[in-house]
């Protein structure tokens, strides 16, 4: 009996050694998920902002995470996990110098990518008008003070903690601070050149000015979800805990992302692109509080307040508080990191599988609202949201205010037109090759009044394909030295229609570029995020070229029928006279110059 005792035992020891190392290599592999989300908010950001400011945003997103570890080593993971102090603090130490052979690497690791992530998330609503010193500054004193404090309340042992306050993955710690940073910090810094305007009766109108890149801005999206799957069940314990978080944390982002788009389709004609992406952070953030003690009627519900929340929340900040947040960082994690905390004392309940855990750990003390737990749960996660909102408001509202006024937050008129790419960082672009680039012209310091206001003409019906480009009389009698240049400038679909046109009326050579429009087509209303888009870049093909034997007369004609659609922006066609041309490999000049091998040569 005894040996059959000794020998269940020692299995016993076994297997809780077994699932220890193997939760303990989770839990790493969980923490390098985590610093992979930094790529996804550095893609996020850029995607939405304007492709002169990339580089920098690429660069403050990089520095978040290098200046954190410093100041992180130097002060941070004391304030958060050293010894309590009256529950307010950690005590700061060197134990990672003085004992690096007892450190809790693990701990320090973990808690390091979690703290940049509150840091990163301020970058979005300041982008594209903020000093890159400042940044650097700010972000520095969120790593060492702001966070590790309230980090130290609900994480470290703190009075939060030792009341029942649950917050599993920082929808409060981390992201809810992140937010209010965020907040204070667009407002102080002000808005974007353009963004808000005042007319003559002194209403403010919003302006949209859309990102640069969605394409970029999706695929932050699907890494910050990713890397979710590691944010969220990191601490996990039991496999059963580890799947259930896993489910949560799909399914709050998915509903969330559908009730957002459904929203936007109703309300604006159209399911808008970008909003729905930041749904599917809102549902994520809002699910991280209470990703472990919520089933998953519990995690629908956080997604279907989440998907409404942060259209609310990009509204609010456009309409009403006029504050420019480029990125939704305020709806997205402020917001929903507000409802997230909140949701875990209304939906927590007794058959998730991490309910028992954190009831044992003291960190929960009962059932949510909805599932008979009464008000205790929800008061407490009141009661942490209040406390966290105001040291995060005051603290982070002091370091603005110093730097403001000693080194300044802002960047120049004239650096923020430039862009950012350029004053900051020296780079005329940061595509380089890969894409257009402003180059020179983006070094000439152009200032705002230089870019005038295009006025829109009155909506009519389409008009006959007689009338849709209309050309005042024009001689198409060519003698050998008569020379005509025709620019022709259309939509992008009907390049392969006029390529075609041109070639059965044998005019080959064509010079054909894409370029960008300034303005908006008249009876075409669009919205971003939720605001009208007055004036936009529109894509458009140019084709150049110059006809001597092939009457102008028969070109026009062409892509007139080429392109005729009937519908605004159809296009238009310019025509010049042409005093030379000029064969540079043979020095052939006029006509002669004009035949080789075609008929035509742009």
């Amino acid at each position: 009996m005894l040996q059959l005792f000794a020998e269940q035992t020692a299995a016993a020891q076994v297997l809780e050694s077994a699932n220890s190392t193997t939760f303990g290599v989770w839990f790493m592999i969980a923490v390098a998920l985590v610093f992979f989300m930094q790529a996804g908010f550095a893609m996020v950001e850029t995607g939405f902002t304007r492709a002169k400011n990339a580089g920098n945003i690429i660069m403050k997103n990089l520095m978040d995470f290098c200046i954190g570890t410093v100041m992180f080593i130097l002060i941070g993971f004391g304030l958060l996990l050293g010894e309590d102090a009256a529950g307010l603090i950690g005590k700061p130490g060197f134990d990672i110098f003085t004992s690096y052979d007892n450190f809790a690497w693990d701990q320090f690791v973990f808690n390091l990518v979690f703290c940049a992530t509150t840091a990163t998330i301020v970058s979005g609503a300041m982008a594209e008008r903020t000093k890159f010193l400042s940044y650097c500054i700010y972000s520095g004193v969120i790593s060492a003070l702001i966070y590790p404090v309230e980090a130290h309340w609900i994480w470290g042992g703190g009075w939060l903690a030792q009341m029942g306050f649950h917050d599993l993955s920082g929808s409060c710690a981390i992201h809810m601070v992140g937010g209010i940073c965020a907040l204070i910090g667009a407002k102080m810094v002000g808005p974007r050149i353009g963004k808000f305007t005042k007319g003559t009766d002194g209403e403010i109108k919003v302006n949209a000015i859309p990102g640069h890149n969605l394409t970029i801005g999706a695929l932050g999206v699907f890494i910050l979800w990713f890397g979710w799957y590691g944010f969220n069940p990191a601490a996990a314990s039991k496999v059963s805990q580890l799947d259930s978080i896993f489910l949560t944390t799909t399914v709050a982002p998915a509903v969330a992302t559908v009730v957002c788009m459904i929203f936007t389709w109703l309300k604006y004609g159209k399911p808008d692109v970008s909003m729905c992406l930041n749904a599917s952070l809102a549902g994520l953030v809002g699910i991280t509080a209470g990703c472990d003690v919520l089933d998953c009627a519990g995690a629908i519900a956080v997604g279907v307040v989440s998907g409404l929340i942060v259209c609310f929340g990009v509204w609010l900040l456009d309409y009403k508080l006029h504050i420019d947040d480029p990125v939704g960082a305020v709806a997205v994690h402020m917001c929903n990191g507000i409802w997230g905390t909140i949701a875990v004392g209304l939906f927590a309940t007794s058959t998730a599988p991490g309910y028992d855990i954190q009831i044992d750990a003291g960190t929960l003390k009962g059932e949510g609202l909805f599932y008979g737990g009464g008000f205790e749960q929800l008061g407490i996660q009141l009661l942490g949201f209040a406390s966290v909102a105001a040291w995060a408001a005051v603290t982070v509202a002091i370091t603005f205010l110093i730097i403001k006024k000693t080194i300044g937050l802002r960047a120049s008129k004239q650096e923020e037109i430039i862009g950012l790419d350029a004053t900051e960082h020296g780079l005329a672009s940061s595509y380089a090759d890969f894409a257009p680039s402003m180059n020179d012209i983006s070094m000439l310091g152009y200032m705002e009044d230089d870019a005038k206001s295009v006025t829109k003409a009155p909506a009519h019906t389409a008009v006959p394909v007689e009338k849709a480009v209309e050309v005042e009389s024009y001689t198409a009698d060519i003698d050998k030295n008569k020379f005509t240049k025709l620019v022709v400038v259309f939509k992008q679909t009907k390049l392969a229609e006029f390529l075609h046109a041109m070639e059965q009326i044998d005019v080959t050579g064509i010079t054909v570029t894409n370029v960008m429009g300034c303005g908006m087509q008249s009876g075409a209303k669009e919205y971003y995020r939720g605001t009208a888009v007055e004036t936009n870049l529109l894509p458009k093909v140019k084709a150049e070229v110059v006809v001597c034997k092939v009457p102008a007369r028969t070109v026009i004609d062409a892509a007139k029928k080429a392109l005729y659609t009937g519908s605004y922006g159809d296009g238009k066609i310019f025509v010049y006279d042409i005093e030379n041309v000029i064969k540079i490999r043979t020095g052939e000049e006029g006509y002669e110059a004009l035949q080789d091998g075609s008929h035509a040569q742009a």
